[in-house]
């Protein structure tokens, strides 16, 4: 890696010719594959845009031009060649290097992403200021076609064409969002792709007019006036110019010279420009070209085989969702699954295949997701929405105003809640208890298992007076013999898992099973707890509360979400209300943004594994 070793900046990088630049691309995409396939991370995508991360970096001038990664999952790149390169064993790991661009990291991370769609109107913003203060520098906003599936691109792209304002979109198309792009805009750039003659037929035109002596660019004017009938021949649609923005392409994004050459003619026009760049998500990886979805957010796997190094002692919420919907669909033809561009993720891959008239995938577009449930429900269907806990906050208004005002029988079977790991800030579910409790009409579960699970699964088909969030971590759903109780679910009713006195301990979902460890070692020091599976958040049991609060001196709550807006929130408001005296003591996540990490580490960080709760209740009691 001779030529990678002597890039340590991006002056180093501006001195290479294209020879070694295409060298330089090689050996990017080996070190990359050497250090992730060590700590995980987001191969596919990284490995789609070595070369046009290069030619960027090459053609404009960061951080004085602004670049703007879109989602930011495919920046690797780009901190390999600002300066990064030698923390990239680092990446993703507690205290280490981001998997998205950050603001603290370096002066090159512009703008910070995590969720996609946000480029274009990011950009925009960072335009308009430039112009307002009179400055000349460029700003570049990397999308991929799968992100302008949602609206906030396509609202960005209406005022961008409108405002003039001289700004670059790259639209990095390689057919895929995380799976298979679907939709009109999907098949609109395929249009594109496969005509790509546009753009040649219009420069030969214009060039041979103009060569004409005395009356070719007469002629050429003319002709220009009558482009659009033209172009309509050639590209269907011909959308982006018809918003207001040049389009150039689509071009091979593997090939740095015509991406520099590209690049460069783009700097030229005074207005917006659409480059739209074809590239293979996973290249130079067989394993990744092969099977991209699966090396969108790898574990650590190796190298030689493509395989996986992560062992799995069970199997994922997110397959049991799946299995069990998949069930319940076979008897009810009027259950729905919908997901926002993510049917493998979420669990519906089998879903789809087996029963794809009961199947929808909407793209990236959450909250048109949300109002198509509601309006399906509203005609006597019964949705389920499967999204991460993350990705539902875009749909929050169309919660509140579509679903449960109408009391309308949506199901958001909402994966990925609480910590999720590495992916960090812009991706653990700490929020939703706190966004979804105070909405009136909509009722919150929380599985404390696999058998739970798919009990309250079957109990949100048969739930129709309102909308029902069901909530789930990541990761596998071990059931565990002792955690059972075979008490049937009952609408807003929790349950005893162990009975003690002195002190209730109270929790939901997986921090069930974190209680129960925590409960075996305040056990082994002489202290005897209760344990309260409380299953429903909204509404809460109020009537087990007020035995609680006769019962016993201290009351403990325990979550994975921000104790604000949370279950603890939710409880104390209980026990305030009732005039409880005892002592309360709340466990969960600070009001902050957690940051990346291992998902064991970071519940040891933040005092939520059996260790911290144990010694938060053990410290209480002391004083």
């Amino acid at each position: 890696m001779k030529i990678l070793e002597n890039v340590n900046c991006i002056s180093d990088l501006k001195k290479l010719s294209n020879t070694e630049l295409n060298i330089l691309s090689r050996e990017i995409r080996e070190y990359l594959l050497k250090n992730i396939s060590k700590t995980g991370g987001h191969v596919a995508s990284n490995l789609g845009v070595v070369e046009l991360t290069i030619a960027i970096h090459k053609v404009f001038n960061s951080p004085e031009d602004k670049i703007i990664w879109d989602v930011g999952h495919q920046s690797y790149i780009h901190k390999i060649l600002t300066g990064r390169k030698d923390k990239l064993s680092t990446i993703r790991q507690l205290g280490g290097l981001s998997g998205f661009p950050k603001r603290c990291e370096s002066s090159h991370d512009t703008f910070e992403t995590g969720h996609s769609s946000t480029s274009i109107s990011a950009g925009l913003g960072m335009a308009i200021a430039r112009d307002i203060k009179g400055e000349k520098n460029e700003v570049v906003s990397v999308i991929g076609d799968g992100s302008m599936t949602a609206g906030i691109a396509f609202e960005a792209l209406n005022h961008a064409g409108d405002s003039k304002s001289k700004m670059i979109v790259i639209l990095n198309d390689n057919e895929m969002s995380i799976s298979e792009n679907v939709g009109g805009l999907s098949k609109y750039l395929d249009r594109i792709r496969t005509a790509p003659t546009y753009g040649r037929m219009k420069g030969d035109v214009e060039n041979i007019l103009n060569s004409i002596p005395a009356i070719g660019k007469t002629v050429f004017k003319t002709a220009e006036r009558a482009k659009d009938t033209f172009k309509y021949f050639i590209i269907p649609g011909a959308f982006f110019e018809e918003l207001g923005f040049t389009y150039l392409g689509p071009i091979d994004g593997h090939n740095i010279p015509l991406l520099i050459t590209t690049l460069n003619r783009a700097k030229l026009v005074n207005g917006p420009v659409i480059v739209h760049v074809m590239t293979k998500k996973g290249k130079g990886y067989k394993y990744a070209e092969e099977n991209p979805d699966k090396f969108h957010g790898a574990s650590p796997f190796n190298l030689e085989t493509g395989k996986s190094l992560k062992k799995s002692n069970g199997i994922k919420y997110s397959n049991v969702f799946g299995n069990k919907l998949y069930e319940l669909a076979l008897k009810h033809k009027e259950i729905m699954a919908i997901t926002a561009a993510m049917p493998d993720g979420t669990g519906l891959e089998k879903f789809k295949n087996k029963l794809p008239r009961n199947f929808i995938d909407v793209g990236i577009a959450e909250q048109h997701a949300v109002t198509l449930a509601a309006g399906m429900a509203s005609q006597g269907l019964k949705p389920f929405f499967a999204v991460y806990s993350t990705f539902l906050q875009r749909g929050y208004d169309q919660i509140v105003h579509d679903v449960a005002l109408q009391k309308l029988p949506v199901v958001f079977a909402i994966d990925r809640s609480g910590l999720v790991g590495n992916d960090g800030e812009t991706h653990h579910g700490v929020f939703d208890f706190s966004y979804l409790s105070h909405i009136p009409n909509l009722t919150i579960m929380a599985p404390k298992d696999k058998e739970e699970f798919e009990e309250m699964i079957e109990f949100s088909y048969q739930y129709n007076d309102g909308p029902i969030a069901l909530r789930y971590p990541r990761g596998n759903g071990v059931v565990r013999e002792k955690l059972k109780t075979n008490n049937k679910i009952e609408y807003g009713k929790g349950e005893y898992i162990k009975k003690g006195s002195g002190i209730a301990i109270i929790a939901i979902g997986k921090m069930v099973e974190i209680g129960y460890d925590a409960l075996i070692k305040l056990n082994n020091n002489g202290i005897n707890p209760s344990l309260i599976n409380m299953r429903f958040l909204k509404p809460i049991d109020s009537i087990l509360l007020n035995k609680l609060i006769k019962e016993y001196s201290t009351i403990v709550t325990i979550e994975d979400n921000v104790i604000n807006g949370g279950l603890g929130t939710v409880v104390n408001q209980e026990l305030i209300k009732n005039h409880y005296a005892g002592e309360i003591i709340n466990i969960g996540l600070p009001d902050e943004f957690i940051e990346h990490g291992d998902t064991n580490e970071l519940f040891k960080k933040h005092k939520l594994d059996s260790d911290g709760i144990y010694n938060t209740i053990l410290k209480s009691i002391k004083q």
